[in-house]
């Protein structure tokens, strides 16, 4: 068995004993109830056209601001849309960003580390780049990059995924710096071995577990800053419903129906929270030198 493939399978192994592990046998309940949570709330968004009473999308003039009631199990809002449905529907927006932002920015960040820690003549172009995109603060150059491609679910994730690239690279980066003085890196590229089979099968297995630890913060962040964009109102369009979408359409309503806000941010919180405490359970699972202070 080659190091390539020990690598390959530790990583994945190390994966499985996350998803595995007992109810509180090593890490506790904490990540148990955080991954049901989660999953409640992604079931339940992804589900919610089977089962929400109303178009989220609805306008009743008559039954604006309404109460909760049989009808209307969290009330309604200033254009008498269901809240109930338009919170439930708002997920699988706020889901599919945090989502999409994640993969894209780990598969951007992978491609972009592995060629910056190998090559270095490339290293120092590429990460004066990266250096130049952390020196802006995220949420300003998300807001300048939906300004200027307009309102869209594509431009917010894009917005969105520019800023956390660099993150990436500077992580596989310095994986690939450490792992391309290993004896077996080395031997294939002193018997001549293909340059892309060095980096995808040798130097590659190696940046598994570090990014998916920090693909489960990656998403967790690009939540927030979707509704950070769309409260600010620089986020999608206002015509889809978001977690982000709906709370910035209550806050001028928030001290006669404080609903507005509380339900979709409740929800936020709450799949942020589970998110994160995922990330950290992967991360103490994962990383070796959390394994040797546990022994």
């Amino acid at each position: 068995m080659t190091d390539t493939t020990r690598s390959t399978q530790s990583a994945f192994a190390a994966l499985t004993r996350l998803i595995s592990l007992p109810g509180g046998a090593r890490l506790g309940g904490g990540p148990i109830i955080a991954a049901l949570i989660l999953l409640v709330i992604v079931v339940a968004s992804l589900a919610a056209p089977l089962y929400v009473p109303y178009d989220p999308l609805e306008m009743k003039a008559l039954s604006r601001l309404q109460g909760p009631s049989e009808a209307h199990p969290l009330g309604t809002d200033p254009f008498g849309r269901d809240i109930f449905s338009r919170v439930m529907t708002g997920g699988q927006v706020s889901l599919l960003i945090g989502v999409g932002a994640a993969v894209v920015s780990v598969a951007l960040g992978l491609i972009i580390g592995l060629v910056a820690g190998f090559f270095r003549m490339a290293d120092a172009i590429i990460m004066r780049i990266m250096d130049s995109l952390m020196a802006i603060p995220a949420i300003l150059l998300a807001i300048a990059l939906v300004a200027l491609n307009g309102p869209s679910l594509g431009s917010v994730i894009i917005a969105i995924t520019i800023p956390e690239v660099p993150r990436v690279v500077r992580l596989v980066r310095s994986v690939v710096l450490s792992a391309r003085e290993e004896p077996y890196v080395e031997a294939a590229i002193a018997l001549g071995s293909p340059m892309p089979k060095i980096l995808f099968q040798h130097l590659m297995p190696n940046t598994f577990a570090p990014l998916i630890v920090q693909g489960t913060y990656i998403c967790a962040s690009a939540i927030l800053i979707e509704a950070l964009l769309s409260f600010l109102g620089a986020g999608v369009s206002t015509e889809i419903p978001t977690w982000g979408n709906i709370m910035a359409e209550g806050r001028l309503y928030f001290q006669i129906k404080p609903g507005l806000i509380f339900w979709p941010g409740l929800l936020l919180s709450l799949c942020i929270l589970s998110i994160n405490l995922l990330g950290d359970a992967a991360r103490d699972v994962l990383d070796p030198r959390m394994k040797k202070r546990e022994g």
